[in-house]
């Protein structure tokens, strides 16, 4: 039987497909960690945007403070952890990689986890308008906003 060209074509398109999927799964992880900015710059920068967009008021600045800092702890450990995980990125086992994973995913919700009652304090102590426009930031709305300029 005959094998017309449309069947190698279809099947040279699956090979490429097929290495194209290959060279993302393994080179995609380091390159999205490195070209990333710094978990540390990165809060830096929310800290800044978070103070200006809450209108933070000079009574609030103790409060404030706590809530920088841990904002700065938890960069911290991200950074430490996406660094030590991109430098083992191709030797680490698929077991290795998972537990890796595991560990970001781990040290993410501890700081949720310290942020929130330290958040939870200031949001007793803002005003009406604060409060809504924490809820618009928190829920992301300022977000949807600026990509859309």
């Amino acid at each position: 039987m005959k094998k017309s060209s449309y069947q190698f074509t279809y099947a040279a398109a699956r090979a490429v497909a097929a290495v194209v999927m290959v060279a993302t799964i393994a080179f995609a992880p380091s390159l999205v960690l490195a070209a990333q900015a710094s978990h540390q710059d990165r809060a830096e920068a929310r800290i800044k945007d978070l103070h200006a967009k809450l209108k933070i008021t000079s009574a609030q600045e103790d409060q404030w403070a706590k809530i920088a800092q841990e904002m700065r702890d938890d960069a911290k450990s991200m950074d430490a952890l996406t660094q030590k995980r991109a430098a083992n990125t191709k030797t680490m086992t698929a077991v290795e990689d998972l537990k890796s994973y595991g560990e970001i995913a781990e040290a993410h919700a501890n700081g949720i986890r310290k942020f929130t009652p330290l958040f939870e304090t200031l949001y007793a102590s803002m005003s009406d308008a604060q409060k809504k426009e924490a809820d618009a930031v928190f829920r992301g709305g300022n977000r949807r906003k600026s990509t859309n300029k």
